[in-house]
């Protein structure tokens, strides 16, 4: 590609790439690197992604739908088994898969895991990116590279690409995006221009919350938190150039004993919940947010099919 004209003959393409790997294996900072805003959560906890949250990557030859799937894990519970199903049907539905692995930790049993399940999807051209390369010198990077070479030679992957990537340092991550590129079919713009995710706010924004509520309570509930938004309204009687919006949602969780440990002592964390999402609710919407949170039980949420359909799941 030359020149701006020869640029213009190629075919548009667009399609749609998930991220798999295990979790914290840098798969939402990268999405967020390639879309260039925060749109995918990022915890360091696992299993934070339930909801198919797509970011968006715009290019003058291309248009790449990132998919974000939940984490393929062993499942202990009817949730788990949703979870896993949900990922096993968007692998197979992608133009393209990218495996995170995180540069700094040698292939375990749980890379092992997600790369025996990617063995049985043939068609789909699968790429390994090796994240977090900020984190390594060059002869550890080199030693993942080998690792991840063999991985796909006893399983029988083949790998269409091996990208070394840094999302936290911008390293390589427009040339994943090159890279990814010509794997699309041909096809114009499936979304507008000024979309980043066609996850409907009241989701992301659930999502957020969620993601503040787990803060600094990593070992106490890991899953056990699920956050639905009521609703969104516009405040009424509000001058046009001093918009506020009023969000009401409810953070559910499963026994009554987590109800303290959620809302802390004298209500300080989840005011530090509130204080958090709403920045970032804020950021996210260009709006100033009035939150209003509650602390909800619903018994045993995960296990009662029920409870999860109008939790959303």
């Amino acid at each position: 590609m030359d020149s701006a004209s020869s640029a213009s003959q190629a075919p548009h393409r667009a399609g749609f790439a998930c991220f798999v790997g295990r979790p914290n294996a840098g798969k939402s900072t990268l999405t967020n690197a390639l879309v260039g805003t925060k749109v995918a959560i990022t915890s360091n906890r696992p299993q934070t992604t339930r909801h198919t949250v797509r970011g968006i990557v715009h290019r003058p030859d291309a248009q790449l739908v990132l998919v974000d799937t939940p984490g393929l894990h062993k499942p202990r519970t009817l949730l788990g088994e949703r979870l896993n199903d949900v990922v096993r049907t968007t692998w197979a539905e992608v133009d393209v898969i990218g495996f995170c692995l995180p540069a700094d930790q040698k292939i375990g049993p749980g890379d092992r895991f997600i790369a025996g399940e990617l063995a049985g999807i043939k068609k789909t051209p699968k790429i390994a990116i090796v994240t977090k390369t900020d984190l390594v010198d060059s002869k550890t990077l080199a030693e993942q590279l080998i690792a991840i070479q063999q991985l796909g030679e006893e399983l029988g992957i083949q790998w269409a690409e091996i990208v070394p990537v840094s999302a936290v340092g911008d390293k390589q991550v427009a040339l994943l995006a090159d890279l990814i590129a010509p794997m699309l079919p041909e096809s114009p713009p499936l979304y507008p221009e000024g979309d980043l995710t066609d996850e409907p706010e009241q989701v992301m924004v659930a999502e957020l919350i969620r993601e503040a509520a787990l803060e600094g309570v990593r070992d106490e509930l890991p899953h056990s938190i699920a956050v639905v938004v009521e609703e969104m309204l516009p405040r009424e009687d509000r001058p046009a150039d001093k918009p506020l919006l009023d969000i009401h949602a409810n953070v559910y969780i499963e026994r009554p004993s987590q109800k303290g440990i959620i809302i802390g002592p004298k209500g300080a964390r989840l005011k530090e919940v509130g204080m958090k999402s709403r920045k970032h609710i804020e950021a996210l919407l260009g709006t100033p947010v009035y939150l209003d949170l509650h602390v909800k039980v619903a018994k045993d949420w995960q296990r009662d099919p029920k409870q999860l359909r109008k939790l959303g799941f």
